[in-house]
């Protein structure tokens, strides 16, 4: 019988989201650094510098930690465990997107198929109708949850860039056809959820059909 570590969950999801809150602060901080040298006065900006290395400094220390204290609830709970250890055997999903994966869905138990977590995620378009009754072109909900969607982008870029793989030669595929590249990162990034679902459903590691052509 499945038991949901309700507590490890509820644990997992705050870190997530404080981990999440100093990532942003890094980048924008680690971006002002580049983007500003060149502009600023040069005793200014070592000024300047010097202050943002020592938030960096920090928040680099607390993001260490936070990845720490995650790693052993998820190594403490038998569930979470096996359930990262499927998803980080997909291509493209990391152990991030694993862990946000699992908060978001609690364990993936919340969402009953893929298609409804796309949808959560901002991956699949729906048919919007207006107070009017008349129905616009299909859209991505703007309430889709980014954070998760930012990851998936990610891994999709990881898997599609690749010289070798399923997903590689699927977005080479329809590049080639003349699609759309954001289409088709966005079909790409729907096949790493199917993924995911799948890995769990079946309760195994990815398999990957994709086998080199020996000359």
């Amino acid at each position: 019988m499945f038991v949901l570590p309700e507590q490890a969950i509820g644990s997992l999801r705050e870190l997530v989201s404080e981990q999440e809150l100093y990532i942003v602060d890094k980048n924008k901080y680690q971006a002002q650094l580049t983007d500003e040298k060149s502009f600023m006065d040069p005793q200014d900006y070592r000024q300047k510098s010097a202050r943002l290395n020592i938030l960096l400094k920090d928040l680099k220390a607390a993001i260490r930690e936070i990845e720490k204290k995650i790693q052993k609830i998820i190594e403490g709970d038998e569930t979470l465990s096996h359930q990262f250890k499927l998803l980080c055997s997909i291509d493209g999903i990391g152990e991030r997107t694993a862990v946000k994966a699992i908060v978001e869905t609690n364990a993936l138990r919340d969402f009953t198929d893929a298609r409804k977590f796309c949808c959560h995620a901002g991956l699949a378009p729906f048919s919007y109708t207006s107070g009017s009754s008349i129905h616009s072109r299909n859209r991505v909900s703007h309430r889709a949850d980014k954070s998760i969607k930012a990851l998936l982008h990610m891994g999709a870029l990881t898997a599609a860039t690749r010289s070798k793989g399923e997903l590689h030669e699927y977005y080479m595929k329809k590049i080639s056809q003349g699609k759309n590249k954001m289409s088709v990162l966005n079909a790409v990034r729907a096949k790493l959820v199917q993924r995911m679902f799948a890995v769990i459903r079946n309760n195994k590691v990815y398999e990957k059909e994709y086998r080199q052509i020996l000359a």
